[in-house]
């Protein structure tokens, strides 16, 4: 019964093989790529945007951790 599983196992390796292999042969050799970039001026790809919130950001940051340190 051994002899029959590791048959068994063979061929469904072997068929799984040759059905993966189908499917890359099927897929297209040359797939059309249509890339269209449009350029939108978005508000937050605004590198200066970016660099007065973190300012704002530290700034906020510094103003509370000083606040609870004087409480203490």
């Amino acid at each position: 019964m051994n002899g029959i599983h590791k048959t068994a196992s063979a061929i469904a390796a072997l068929l799984a093989s040759f059905l993966i292999s189908l499917a890359a042969l099927a897929q297209d050799q040359k797939p059309e790529v249509d890339i269209s970039i449009n350029k939108h001026d978005n508000w937050y790809s605004q590198p200066w945007i970016w660099i007065v919130g973190a300012a704002i950001f530290i700034l906020l940051l510094v103003a509370l951790l000083r606040g609870n340190n004087a409480r203490d």
